[in-house]
């Protein structure tokens, strides 16, 4: 495994390319404003009407229709919802993929589920920040970064890694280390540690936790305390220096009850469940899953999304982060600007 730094990386050779950022959600509006701020030629490919189209003028981006945008680049960034990606591609990316441009993902899932078979002689790479788009852009300005992977699939012009390697340190990632992997790897992993561990498995931790303590009798508002709002104080300790980090600032019963009682959570049941999470993931079942519901309306995504903001969990931590308005003082996410 190769780990590269900004000392390693040659931004003159990125300056003459004209790079186009298509989509400005949370990762695309953090490439485009970090790669002008580091002084590329940038412009955001958007569809005719899209709501974000203003959030990006405001912001001093030039902005074009998404064929037009890929048509005049160099490199081409597709940082469009992973559903909408193929179809994108197909019909207005792909008639300008002409020979030696660069098609560049945040995400290796459709290049790696070949939803998006881009030509031989186009050079392929890859730029995944591991962190939300917020956090790349709130760390890039405050002179820090977030760690990138960096993956070549096809490189016809044999400088797709010094361009891709460029490209990660203009957006902060080599401030702190761009880590070389491949689209398979970094795709896999990611949807399977967002399905088990950091959303589809905290999030279901979390709301367990809480229904088993109402539902014994405890008060909704300690409930949410301890079960939702104490896992950022937790994660932060983790975050900062690993588990025993954690451990070490945690009480002796909170420590005795972690490694006596965790287990009994996450069981041989729960590890089995993982591995076939895994298993769906690398034989392509999940991401054919999500693009037939995606192609059918999303009626199931739309559905759990309601649920899920309905649940009590939600209608309480509302009630209670209102008790604590510093809370909303210099948020990550701000949908009026990103």
């Amino acid at each position: 495994m190769k780990v590269f730094y900004d000392r390693d990386a040659d931004l003159s050779a990125l300056r003459p390319k004209k790079i186009a950022i298509l989509g400005f959600g949370s990762q695309g509006h953090a490439h485009a404003l970090n790669l002008r701020d580091s002084g590329m030629d940038v412009r955001v490919g958007l569809r005719k009407g899209s709501p974000t189209w203003d959030k990006a003028a405001k912001q001093g981006l030039h902005v074009l229709e998404t064929a037009e945008a890929a048509k005049e680049a160099d490199i081409i960034m597709v940082l469009v919802p992973d559903e909408m990606a193929g179809d994108i591609y197909k019909d207005e990316i792909a008639p300008h993929m002409t020979k030696g441009k660069y098609l560049a993902f945040g995400h290796g899932f459709n290049i790696h589920f070949k939803f998006v078979q881009p030509p031989k002689d186009v050079n392929v790479f890859m730029i995944a920040p591991k962190g939300p788009g917020h956090l790349v852009r709130s760390e890039f300005v405050k002179g820090r970064g977030v760690p990138c992977l960096l993956a070549i699939e096809q490189n016809p012009s044999g400088d797709t890694e010094k361009i891709g390697l460029a490209y990660g340190c203009a957006i902060g990632g080599g401030r702190a280390a761009v880590i070389e992997t491949s689209f398979r790897e970094e795709t896999e992993t990611d949807l399977f540690g967002e399905q088990s561990v950091l959303c589809g498995g905290l999030t279901e931790l979390i709301r367990a936790g809480y229904e088993t303590l109402v539902e014994a009798g405890y008060a909704p508002e300690m409930a949410y305390f301890e079960c939702l709002h104490e896992v950022k104080l937790i994660v932060d300790l983790i975050y900062e220096g690993g588990i025993a980090n954690m451990r070490y600032s945690i009480s002796n019963t909170a420590e005795f009850g972690d490694m006596t009682r965790g287990k009994r959570v996450v069981n041989e049941g729960t590890r089995a469940a993982m591995k076939q999470i895994l298993a769906d993931i690398q034989s392509g079942k999940f991401a054919n899953e999500w693009i037939a519901e995606y192609r059918a309306g999303l009626p199931n995504f739309k559905r759990l999304r309601k649920e899920a903001e309905t649940h009590p969990v939600e209608e309480v931590g509302r009630k209670l982060r209102s008790f604590m308005p510093w809370l909303g003082s210099d948020r990550l996410v701000d949908r009026s600007r990103n």
